[in-house]
């Protein structure tokens, strides 16, 4: 068994992703990975990543499958409705990627 969201790993971001999202926002999603998840609570392989709308600033709310724990980021972006309204960060144990729940192959 691997420990989830290595910095180590390769990390990527899918097309939808990077057509839908500023780079900077991109940035964010790893940066709380790194800094407010990773070591702090037990991670899975599929993180979940709603993005929202606060006072037309983006709020990052974190959940996880099986856990209670959740968490909101508030971020000074300004917020588009062209924004995804969820994204994923998957780690297969090669790469890690931010993907669009539609972009998930079963």
């Amino acid at each position: 068994m691997f420990e989830s969201f290595d910095t180590n790993r390769s990390r990527y971001a899918s097309l939808g992703i990077v057509t839908t999202l500023p780079g900077e926002l991109i940035d964010s999603i790893w940066f709380i990975i790194d800094r407010n998840l990773k070591g702090v609570i037990p991670l899975t392989t599929m993180l979940t990543f709603d993005v929202l709308s606060n006072n037309d600033k983006v709020t990052l709310h974190f959940s996880q499958e099986f856990s209670d724990v959740e968490m909101a980021v508030d971020l000074d972006f300004p917020y588009s409705s062209n924004y995804p309204e969820r994204v994923l960060a998957v780690d297969d144990g090669q790469r890690e990627t931010i993907l669009l729940p539609t972009e998930i192959i079963h």
